[in-house]
């Protein structure tokens, strides 16, 4: 998966806005490049957990060949899934998973299934 630097900017930022709180929102992918970033919101409202809320049109994109990768933000833990993630991972599972982590900087990306999470490889590109 490639994310421009863009998309990476547009998340760390939504990340840092949300802070004390988890971020959350989805990132658009094209043949495994992000596009954009959707921000949603954080119906939770939780430094531990999040609860994803975006514009029902945005569910949409999967129908015009785009797929979704769910985003959300961790305060100061490292970007690798919580219990709280594995456990309410729901309809994402086996889907992309990003975590980011603010006090770091760091993302990473994952896909979860069966109570167990594996890696997926994060490109960065200089383009938007």
């Amino acid at each position: 998966m490639v994310i421009p630097s863009a998309v990476r900017e547009a998340l760390a930022e939504h990340a840092a806005a949300e802070a004390p709180n988890e971020a959350c929102g989805l990132v658009v992918l094209k043949d495994g490049v992000a596009d954009r970033y959707v921000p949603g919101r954080n119906a939770a409202a939780s430094p531990y957990r999040f609860e994803l809320a975006v514009d029902p049109e945005t569910w949409f994109l999967e129908d015009e060949g785009y797929e979704l990768a769910v985003f959300h933000s961790h305060v100061s833990s490292p970007p690798r899934p919580s219990r709280t993630d594995v456990e309410n991972v729901g309809l994402w599972a086996g889907r992309p998973y990003l975590i980011y982590t603010v006090r770091t900087g760091e993302l990473a990306g994952w896909r979860i299934a069966n109570g167990s999470f594996e890696p997926l490889a994060i490109a960065s590109s200089q383009t938007t």
